[in-house]
């Protein structure tokens, strides 16, 4: 085990030399593609930034007023019977719009439920099997001027939907 530790420890620094020396053995000006690269970042970050500030005020507005909870409660009695707790129709919910804010309600699944409990599991499992959809859409779609979505959601919705029924059977088999 120590030795994949040491390995990761070591892997991203010998990754950024062989970038610098493939980058000087090509004759490219590395730092200046560097800069050149930063600054993009930057005008994207700015150009993204009013679409995270409102999913986020959006996402803490539906928390603070207890729309969530009461999304649990509606729902929750439908999805008890197919197998999935409607404790997590809140946080299946919210992923698909901020994975920060379900981050914080895993932490208070976790303290209700514990981490080694069924409800907790599906928990984990389905935070890692699941996109954050409209953040996602909305952040890179803008950035990249894509007006035509397609299928897009179509398919993310139905790959959320997998992953929640694939957590759902996974932490019953664990």
């Amino acid at each position: 085990m120590n030795v994949l530790a040491n390995i990761s420890n070591i892997i991203i620094p010998l990754l950024i030399f062989y970038i610098i020396a493939y980058g000087i053995a090509e004759k490219v000006e590395v730092y200046e593609d560097f800069i050149k690269g930063a600054k993009d970042g930057l005008i994207t970050v700015v150009n993204i930034m009013p679409t995270m500030i409102g999913l986020m005020v959006a996402v803490g507005v539906l928390r603070a007023s207890g729309f969530l909870d009461f999304i649990g409660r509606l729902f929750g009695q439908l999805t008890e019977k197919i197998g999935f707790p409607g404790e997590l129709v809140p946080l299946s919910f919210i992923k698909m719009f901020s994975s920060s804010a379900a981050t914080g309600l895993v932490l208070d699944i976790f303290k209700e439920y514990g981490t080694d409990s069924r409800m907790g599991l599906i928990t984990s499992l389905m935070m890692s099997c699941t996109e954050t959809i409209f953040y996602t859409m909305s952040v890179y779609f803008m950035a990249a001027k894509v007006s035509k979505t397609r299928f897009t959601l179509t398919g993310a919705l139905l790959s959320t939907l997998a992953g929640t029924v694939a957590s759902v059977i996974l932490a019953g088999i664990m």
